[in-house]
């Protein structure tokens, strides 16, 4: 369901401050590139470190950095000696992650990739403990099978913008090509019975998938 403004106003009232150095991100994201709404921002933030710090997972892999939020969310929960992996394609945006990757003291254990992630990943020999995936939705199912035997039992796959703006309800048009993207991934996790899997409906749809 769509949350009011005012029951979205009262969650973020009600789940702690958000980070200065986060808060300044989210500002400097929203002035100077073209599509803002693409970063987690505070309350997608916090379920993602909240789940991280859950897991204490030892190597993390993000497809989609963009300006680097939801990287360092997730970087909190690392366990001591952890390591993060960020790949985004976009070039233009390697040294403005860098600067807050710096300012929020991860710079040594977030590793910044630029390139197309269906390449990158394949040249990866890496096991993760958790994978997030929030970068071409048309690329969704391609990117799960790529992460799929580097993740070991137990452990997880989390997609952002499952739900898709609700588009999901009903088939998508012939030219949306990102929702049927999103359509063709859920269903290929619904039908999985490898893992186990759960969507939040937080702002866009979360999904998160436990290796069994």
């Amino acid at each position: 369901m769509k949350l009011s403004l005012e029951l979205e106003n009262y969650i973020l009232e009600n789940i702690g401050d958000e980070d200065d150095i986060l808060k300044e991100l989210d500002r400097e994201t929203y002035l100077k590139t073209l599509y803002p709404r693409m970063l987690s921002g505070h309350w997608q933030g916090k379920v993602l470190t909240m789940i991280s710090k859950m897991a204490r997972p030892g190597s993390i892999l993000e497809i989609g950095t963009f300006t680097g939020y939801s990287a360092i969310c997730l970087a909190k929960g690392l366990a001591p000696g952890g390591q993060l992996i960020t790949i985004e394609v976009e070039d233009e945006l390697e040294g403005f992650a860098k600067r807050y990757f710096k300012k929020a003291g991860l710079e040594k254990r977030i590793t910044q990739i630029i390139g197309d992630a269906v390449e990158v990943i394949g040249k990866l020999d890496h096991q993760f403990d958790l994978v997030f995936i929030d970068a071409d939705k048309r690329q969704y199912c391609d990117y799960y099978r790529l992460v799929f035997d580097k993740v070991p039992s137990g452990g997880y796959i989390i997609a952002d913008n499952t739900l898709w703006g609700g588009k999901v309800i009903n088939p998508p048009a012939e030219n949306d090509v990102q929702a049927k993207g999103i359509v063709a991934f859920n269903e290929l996790i619904r039908k999985d019975k490898r893992v186990e899997k759960v969507i939040l409906p937080v702002r866009d749809g979360i999904t998160i998938i436990r290796k069994c």
